[in-house]
């Protein structure tokens, strides 16, 4: 019997959603999507502002902290849609990189630059770990360009502000919520066991669909029901925090952060449970 066969698998990231479809159902589940993160919008009016932030700080920026690749790549964009490219590499050059998660170090490799500081385990705490491993006095006093993906982070900006750095953050785009009544029906099925297991592949997914359920009473009966029905699984530990943050407790992570390794890694768990 194929392992996910009778199971239905709700895929909660617009995109490469088709994929992460075409994967379920080879291993014979169903695939639902049920986006609860909307547009990423880029491409802000501001957006060479934040190239100029990198280029025309005074003194230069001692740090670069990384933490996807999308954002980094956004910006050498705009670099080259502003001509500016070649200023921001040279920059670059003159700066010292942290870096979270394999796509970041790889945009980075394609500049030609290997981080001076990486995660331990694809985590933002890993990232910080990293960091720390530099000692106080590499922050101290150091100016820092924050790069953001769509949220806060402030567990970086806890450790800027007690190693005594100073920074300035960094946010080429950034995600907004789908249109309420897709998450409406998605809570529905849900709380009513529709739904076998959640593939999520980013934060804001966790963060919106709590979001809702926040805003309407609903959130400690979605807490059990990912307690004791519907399994949550996440493609990194960056989203997997997002949920446990929440209070759900019992999230299937992979150990490498890739959505097809995540859909073998469910299908797995369920495939554990027949033996």
């Amino acid at each position: 019997m194929a392992k996910l066969e009778g199971k239905v698998v709700a895929l909660t990231g617009p995109r490469k959603a088709e994929e992460m479809s075409a994967l379920v159902r080879k291993q014979g589940g169903t695939p639902l999507i049920r986006a609860t993160q909307g547009t990423l919008l880029a491409g802000f009016d501001h957006l060479d502002n934040e190239v100029d932030k990198l280029l025309n700080q005074n003194p230069p920026m001692d740090w670069a902290v990384w933490t996807t690749g999308m954002g980094l790549n956004m910006l050498i964009e705009a670099a080259v849609d502003a001509e500016k490219r070649e200023l921001l590499l040279q920059q670059f050059a003159g700066m010292k990189h942290a870096a979270r998660g394999y796509k970041t170090i790889n945009a980075l490799r394609k500049l030609g630059i290997t981080p001076d500081v990486r995660d331990d385990d694809g985590s933002t705490l890993g990232l910080v770990r990293g960091m720390q491993s530099q000692g106080i006095e590499a922050w101290s006093g150091k100016h820092v360009s924050l790069q953001l993906h769509g949220d806060p982070a402030p567990t970086l900006v806890s450790f800027l502000k007690e190693a005594g750095a100073s920074w300035t953050e960094l946010m080429p785009y950034r995600h907004t919520p789908p249109a309420e009544q897709e998450l409406a029906l998605f809570v529905q099925e849900l709380l009513s066991g529709k739904i076998d297991a959640v593939a999520m592949t980013s934060a804001p997914q966790a963060r919106f669909l709590f979001q809702y359920a926040h805003k309407h009473g609903l959130a400690a009966e979605l807490r059990r029901i990912f307690a004791e029905r519907t399994l949550a699984a996440a493609v990194g530990k960056v989203t997997a925090a997002a949920l446990q943050d929440e209070g759900v407790s019992r999230v299937l992570v992979p150990e490498e952060e890739r959505m097809g390794v995540l859909i073998v890694k469910l299908s797995h768990w369920y495939d554990e449970k027949l033996v």
